[in-house]
């Protein structure tokens, strides 16, 4: 069954309007794409989780999707694997706002495990895995799943460059329809499916949005921090982007290989030059397997 987004971004209404834009409901279906040329080599697995709150430490996961796909050497997925969705009892009743949210209720999860086995052989047999939100779903996937550490993640929230591409704003849901497609987002395996929809996604240069983020995760970067940088320069530091790291505390941001010479001239004269204090920053050099820790 062929399912391409090709062109259905710019799909006019059925009179002709071209005022009017159409979405289609999205349906990934197992089975070949129709893209490319012969079945990839390659094989990438996009996971999502629904959790009980946001503190890794004391809430829990009640629902774990994942789907696998194979890919070719230029980032042109050609097959798409079956999906697989558990939920889990967290021992608690759900919030009421996250019920809300996802629409999973206490009756929804009663008696339910995640099967640790099947998940950890899936994420294990990926060359890559990725989420829309690295940083939240991977801290989750490794504390509840022994045998799921160091494995090599890829983010298409972050390490896609959506904007330059002609997108606005980074919720999935709104890329999504900017693609000309729609969901019933906010549970797992619908948003798997979101996300993977977007991988495929043919920009004007024939790129998929797949191979820009195969190259950018592939790429080494850096996390620069800003050591002993005084209080003052708090609102220029967030303004280039940095974040504070409540546990460190200290503010920090991720730059590429090329961009580190660029980042310590800027630090030099806009932060330290203002503190005879400050230590200076750090640079970590990150990759694949140690990223969005």
């Amino acid at each position: 069954m062929t399912f391409s987004n090709v062109g259905r971004e710019l799909a006019p209404a059925e009179d002709g309007d071209s005022s009017v834009r159409l979405l289609h409901r999205l349906d990934v279906q197992e089975g070949p794409t129709g893209d490319g040329i012969a079945k990839g080599p390659h094989v990438g697995l996009v996971l999502d989780v629904e959790t009980t709150g946001l503190d890794v430490e004391r809430d829990a996961i009640i629902e774990l999707a994942m789907r696998r796909f194979r890919y070719d050497d230029q980032g042109v997925i050609t097959h798409i694997d079956r999906a697989y969705e558990w939920t889990e009892d967290p021992g608690k009743p759900i919030p009421p706002e996250i019920a809300m949210l996802t629409g999973l209720r206490d009756e929804d999860v009663a008696g339910q495990i995640i099967d640790d086995e099947a998940a950890v052989r899936l994420l294990r047999s990926a060359t890559i895995v990725i989420a829309h939100h690295s940083r939240f779903d991977r801290r989750w996937v490794e504390r509840r799943l022994e045998g799921a550490q160091g494995l090599a993640w890829a983010c298409t929230m972050e390490q896609v460059d959506w904007r330059s591409r002609g997108f606005d704003g980074r919720s999935l849901g709104f890329l999504l329809c900017q693609a000309g497609w729609f969901h019933d987002g906010h549970r797992a395996g619908a948003d798997v499916d979101a996300v993977i929809q977007l991988l495929r996604h043919p920009f004007e240069d024939g790129r998929t949005a797949l191979a820009d983020l195969l190259e950018r995760s592939a790429s080494p970067s850096w996390v620069v921090r800003a050591v002993g940088a005084d209080f003052s320069v708090k609102d220029l530091l967030r303004s280039r982007g940095y974040r504070w790291d409540p546990a460190r505390k200290t503010w920090w941001t991720e730059v590429t290989d090329d961009e580190r010479g660029r980042e310590e001239f800027w630090l030099a004269a806009n932060v330290y030059s203002t503190s005879a204090r400050a230590l200076g920053p750090t640079f970590e050099e990150i990759s694949a397997t140690t990223r969005f820790l």
